[in-house]
């Protein structure tokens, strides 16, 4: 089973970076769940942006590590360069 480092837009343009195994399942929480991250849960809608996903729980979440590092701008870049 993958697991998927994302990032996501909130509606107050902030970005939020996250592991899953369900990318479908996750966003949903995100936008509907009473439970879930607070973060994203008082600034909904969230909209997906970028993900990367990666074989092993332990490499999705070195890089959610890594992301989490990085300013907001370097993230947009990222973003940016991953539109098709």
């Amino acid at each position: 089973m993958p697991y998927f480092t994302y990032i996501l837009e909130c509606a107050d343009k902030t970005l939020y970076v996250g592991v899953t195994n369900n990318l479908e399942r996750r966003l949903k929480e995100h936008n509907e769940a009473k439970s879930g991250a607070r973060y994203t849960k008082i600034r909904r809608p969230v909209t997906l942006r970028y993900s990367e996903s990666f074989r092993t729980y332990a490499k999705a979440r070195k890089r959610e590590a890594e992301l989490k590092g990085w300013k907001r701008e370097k993230k947009l870049d990222l973003i940016l360069k991953n539109v098709h």
